[in-house]
């Protein structure tokens, strides 16, 4: 059976940074409260409230908050539930426990091994989801990326991209699927759903956000934001 060596609750401020580190310990990362944005060298992901991050030991890996954010993290000595990093679904149970374990008043021992114990079987039972996104090691394909991430309304085309960078529109399908595991509109989609998880958490509206992320209108981007998280984006942004 593993031992959690601790648990901690860190409030974070709009735009605070975690700077990178690692740890020899398995963690799952959890924000309570506010949007997490959590970066690896394989890619990154955004992480509302009823999501949580699972972080093998020795990944190194950097945090950056959305809105006023509570980060808690519970750490794990041997048990690992995951060999990579992963976004996983947080059940009511699993979000009480984690609470209980980064509480200021430290629970005993016994209690620990015992919220730990429900702690483990709720993150081999809960769902990994497709939050990540990865980032391409190819120039061209990053030259495509980091547009896309500093406009992602920008309404080019794989082709008209291509002809930007100097490659074709079928080499650089091919180069997204096999170094992100995505097809160009894939991508495109989760850096959109990306972004307006951290408007969402800054207080935009559901119009400004479906306009910014490049969305036909609010009734697209409100699909979009369903069909993703499960839950429309005015319920997300009244979660505890």
């Amino acid at each position: 059976m593993s031992e959690t060596r601790q648990g901690v609750l860190i409030p974070l401020v709009h735009r605070e940074r975690v700077d990178w580190h690692d740890h020899p310990h398995h963690q799952l990362v959890y924000p309570s409260h506010g949007v997490l944005q959590v970066s690896t060298d394989a890619g990154r992901w955004v992480v509302p409230p009823h999501r949580a991050v699972w972080l093998p030991a020795r990944v190194a890996h950097a945090h950056q908050a959305h809105g006023a954010t509570q980060l808690r993290t519970v750490n794990f000595t041997s048990a690992s539930v995951f060999d990579r990093p992963a976004v996983l679904a947080v059940s009511p149970l699993l979000r009480e426990v984690i609470i209980a374990l980064t509480a200021p008043d430290v629970p005993s021992a016994r209690q620990r091994r015992n919220l730990e114990r429900v702690a483990l079987d709720q993150l081999h039972e809960v769902e990994e989801l497709p939050l990540h996104l990865p980032v391409p090691a190819d120039d061209r394909l990053r030259a495509i990326t980091t547009a896309l991430a500093d406009d992602p309304a920008d309404p080019r085309t794989l082709a008209e991209f291509g002809r930007a960078v100097g490659a074709s529109e079928r080499t650089l399908s091919r180069l997204f699927r096999e170094q992100t595991t995505m097809s160009f509109p894939q991508w495109r989609t989760q850096i959109r759903l990306h972004h307006a998880l951290i408007l969402l958490a800054t207080g935009a509206s559901v119009t400004t956000v479906a306009a910014t992320c490049g969305y036909a209108g609010p009734s697209a981007f409100i699909e979009a934001f369903r069909h993703a998280f499960g839950t429309t984006p005015g319920r997300f942004t009244t979660r505890p």
